[in-house]
């Protein structure tokens, strides 16, 4: 049966008109400047758009053009426009930008895609998002969330942004082509989110087929109790690991609204690179939460912190290897009928010369799980710091022989998974092109030149437990994205 795709824009069209609109859009309202989208466009990716939008007045405030932009210096700029995501590398971006309008385009800026592309910071969907709002020309922006919400609704069945593309291109009537962003973009963070979506209130419920989604599950409290979110009141506890490479930089960036729109049961942070006294009140102490910290004893340097709604019965930070547990590396949360095992598994460096050490750490690890798994269920997640297979990394003949890829590692994790460890993304999702990480150089992230390095694995007898996995790679904040499990 086909996805009727006019009556569902149709219908998006007068439900978000009073969701939040995305940033760009207001820019659009103000302004049909090329140059202030295209900058706004490129200071908008993953940042929340409040934010986008302070940093982008502050900015032109003293820079509406190409040529005053140019009168700026990088770390001029880089104060203007923070806190917006990856503040330092767009501030480059800017600061090339004028040059490279002026050698190729007269200092206009070029309303084709395969022109915009050449910039600074400019990826497809930034050039095509600008095409269509700055230029009014037929385009098709496609971010995250119109490449998942088009699959969910089966009406493309694609792997990455990209290719959901140049499909809506074959098949999408070109009248839509330049509002679906904007539609589905708004329908995206107000119901059909990617953890949680919104189901039971959407207004194409009647008819969409909810491929691969698994609905936000409704939590009934206890007569007379108000508090939100105990474990205790549902049969799913949604598990969310994220490597934030840094907690007090993530802190200044919406970290805290992210957890809120996540709203996850239990939060595994890795790579903190901070002990609580450094955080603030409110990551430290998050409302809502109990935390538990696990930091290096080196400053600024690995850690990992866990977030639980209910308290844990017991706790025990690291695996009893003083090598280890000096780095801050695994925390493990035991609740009533599971363990919660939270690991920042060490890189194996650039020279390979930390190889032999995490072969060691992935064996610890691999004995300190498979003795709880005697006792209960056991979940442990974080950064392993490896890609598995050829599928979880863009480019895997050119790291055959790198930190992460090596056979080694690989090895370590066919064995890990011969023995009946599952890796619950790979029980629900085998294609490629999904991935945790991505380099901050050359707009990997853009492009999706990735590796899958962050996992959820659940021990052999607690297969039956799984509800759903899935990565979330639209949520900014890291050169990480976060990955979920919903477990039983």
């Amino acid at each position: 049966m086909s996805f009727d795709i006019e009556n569902a824009l149709q219908i998006l069209e007068h439900e978000v008109q009073n969701y939040q609109v995305p940033v760009v859009d207001l820019i659009a309202v103000q302004t049909r400047d090329p140059f202030k989208v295209l900058v706004a466009t490129i200071l908008s990716a993953r940042t929340k758009d409040e934010v986008t939008a302070q940093a982008a007045s502050r900015l032109f405030a003293q820079a509406a053009t190409p040529q005053a932009l140019a009168g700026l210096d990088e770390s001029t700029l880089q104060k203007l426009i923070y806190p917006v995501g990856f503040y330092k590398n767009k501030a480059g971006y800017l600061a090339a930008l004028p040059g490279a309008l002026e050698k190729n385009f007269a200092s206009k800026v070029p309303d084709e895609i395969d022109q915009l592309v050449t910039l600074p910071g400019v990826g497809r969907k930034t050039a095509n998002l600008v095409r269509a709002i700055a230029f009014h020309k037929p385009a098709i922006c496609v971010d995250t969330h119109v490449h998942r919400i088009m699959n969910i609704w089966g009406y493309v069945q694609t792997k990455n942004p990209l290719e959901t593309e140049m499909a809506l291109r074959e098949k999408l009537p070109e009248q839509y082509w330049i509002r679906v962003n904007s539609l589905l973009v708004a329908f995206g963070q107000g119901t059909c989110r990617p953890v949680g979506p919104h189901c039971e209130r959407c207004v194409l419920a009647s008819f969409c087929p909810r491929i691969g989604v698994t609905p936000r599950k409704l939590r009934a409290l206890p007569k007379g109790q108000d508090a939100p979110n105990l474990l205790e009141t549902t049969a799913i506890k949604r598990m969310i690991s994220w490597n934030v490479n840094g907690l007090r930089a993530v802190a200044k960036n919406g970290f805290t609204e992210i957890v809120r729109d996540l709203a996850p049961d239990i939060l595994a942070l890795q790579e903190i690179k901070a002990v609580p006294e450094q955080l603030p009140d409110s990551v430290r102490e998050m409302a809502g939460f109990t935390a538990y910290f696990h930091p290096a004893q080196k400053k600024g340097y690995s850690g990992v912190a866990t977030y639980s709604r209910i308290p844990a019965d017991t706790v025990q930070h690291g695996i009893g290897d003083p090598r280890f547990d000096e780095e801050g590396r695994v925390l493990t949360l035991e609740f009533a009928d599971f363990y919660f095992v939270n690991c920042y598994f060490p890189n194996s460096r650039h020279d390979l010369s930390r190889l032999d050490l995490k072969q060691e750490f992935n064996l610890a690890v691999q004995a300190f799980v498979k003795g709880l798994a005697i006792r209960k269920s056991v979940v442990i997640c974080g950064d392993f710091n490896v890609a598995h297979t050829e599928r979880d990394l863009a480019n895997p003949a050119a790291n055959v022989k790198n930190a992460g890829f090596t056979p080694e590692e690989r090895q370590w994790m066919d064995v890990y998974t011969h023995e009946g460890w599952i890796d619950t993304f790979r029980a629900y999702n085998q294609e490629p092109g999904r991935y945790s990480w991505w380099s901050y150089r050359s707009n990997a992230r853009e492009r999706n030149i990735g590796w899958r390095i962050d996992y959820f694995f659940v021990d052999p007898a607690s297969r039956a437990r799984m509800v759903g996995a899935d990565i979330l790679d639209d949520i900014p904040g890291s050169d990480h994205c976060p990955v979920v499990l919903d477990f039983r």
